[in-house]
């Protein structure tokens, strides 16, 4: 123990980590205040240095392979609840600095997207079965940060919210062809076309998805009113009143963010304009960890907003509006976890334990970063002129009201 005790006297300040090693020695680290109390035993003596080295992809991986385990009914959400109030201590230790440079190194590396590679990329996380998701989101399938007016509200309405959002800053009125960059499971093209009158061109790579999306959009008798086609990016054309893209930013990586840029400045007709929904760090530009790069979303990558905006501006696109969304992503995390926990059986039956001990390692690394970390969400409304976009921002509320009134109706 006395490498992975090195690492834990520097890092574990707040609150308290005992470890059991495999030899069933108990070690306790930490002052036991301001933070949370969490028993791991190691199952594995070959853990000690593995977990050294690499502690960010070790725990994780150790967890899904029973390598590790909790005691006194502690979970993977209080060892990284643990970790997120100590973040600090771990990244000032010199060899968790030395491995966050060479991961800063290689990082155009990690991710590259080109056309192929990005369907890949996708397709391991988004190919499950729809069924695996509809356990745990709500009913728009909404995969996206939604929109809160309360902490509390319900994620369903809060989702709601966000297409009326979305649709207000966009001004969109019936009969405008509208194209959305990557649609998730059809929820934005639905309401777009119901309760906005819109022509949607809704691209997406994930073949589980866009079959998912064309039957719920049958269902909601708007099938006639959107096409979904499976196409990258970079390969759709047209010219298009306004373009959408919600969460997809975070799966282009740094290389390829002007392709992206250029892709939603060419689409544009004139006089219109965009809105990009995309998770941002507050901090400067860095790399994916370990976990989710490898597990989670290969190939993606979380901007700075300095890395955003270095691009907008050289492709040549005005920037009318950003929002910043900084705890909505938080409690739709939140959500989002509790329900996948309140069905976990259910999971485990389906997708096998190894699997959901990895979602779940997820979902609180998720939702953590939003609350103790760097992560948040920005809204950018893009034009190729400046006066495209509505010059006072009134016109939101005002549309939002009145698209309000009608879904009441």
């Amino acid at each position: 123990m006395r490498l992975l005790s090195n690492l834990l006297k520097r890092f574990v300040e707040k609150g308290q980590l005992t470890v059991v090693d495999a030899g069933g020695q108990r070690h306790v680290f930490g002052s036991g205040v301001d933070g949370p109390s969490v028993t791991v035993r190691m199952h594995d003596k070959k853990l000690e240095k593995e977990l050294f080295f690499n502690p960010e992809l070790v725990a994780a991986e150790a967890y899904m392979d029973g390598r590790l385990t909790f005691e006194d009914g502690a979970g993977a959400f209080d060892l990284l609840h643990l970790f997120s109030v100590n973040r600090k201590g771990l990244a000032s230790h010199p060899v968790q600095q030395a491995l966050r440079k060479a991961w800063r190194s290689v990082r155009r590396f990690q991710q590259a997207n080109p056309v192929g590679k990005a369907k890949e990329n996708v397709a391991s996380h988004y190919d499950h079965p729809a069924a695996f998701y509809r356990l745990w989101l709500d009913e728009t399938m909404a995969y996206s940060c939604a929109y809160f007016r309360a902490p509390d509200e319900p994620l369903a309405d809060a989702q709601r919210n966000k297409f009326r959002h979305i649709a207000a800053k966009l001004k969109i009125t019936p009969g405008m062809r509208v194209a959305e960059i990557g649609s998730g499971w059809g929820g934005l093209a639905i309401y777009l076309a119901k309760e906005c009158g819109a022509h949607v061109t809704a691209i997406n790579v994930s073949p589980e998805q866009l079959a998912e999306s064309r039957r719920i959009a049958e269902a909601a008798g708007v099938a006639h009113l959107i096409d979904f086609k499976e196409i990258d990016y970079r390969h759709l054309e047209g010219k298009f009143d306004r373009v959408v893209s919600i969460g997809m930013m975070e799966h282009v990586g740094v290389s390829h963010f002007d392709d992206y840029f250029n892709t939603v400045r060419n689409l544009l007709a004139e006089g219109g304009f965009a809105l990009v929904h995309a998770i941002g760090r507050m901090s400067p530009p860095g790399t994916t960890g370990p976990f989710i790069r490898k597990y989670i979303f290969p190939g993606g990558y979380v901007p700075a907003l300095s890395e955003v905006f270095a691009s907008t501006e050289r492709v040549g696109l005005w920037v009318d509006d950003c929002e910043v969304l900084r705890l909505h992503y938080y409690w739709t995390i939140r959500a989002w976890r509790r329900n996948f926990m309140a069905k976990r059986a259910e999971v485990d039956a389906m997708m096998g334990e190894r699997f959901g001990r990895m979602w779940e390692f997820y979902l609180a690394a998720v939702e953590l970063g939003f609350l103790h970390g760097s992560n948040m969400v920005f809204q950018l409304l893009l034009s190729q002129t400046r006066d495209d976009v509505p010059v006072i921002r009134d016109y939101i509320v005002d549309e939002e009201r009145a698209l309000a009134a009608r879904e009441a109706r």
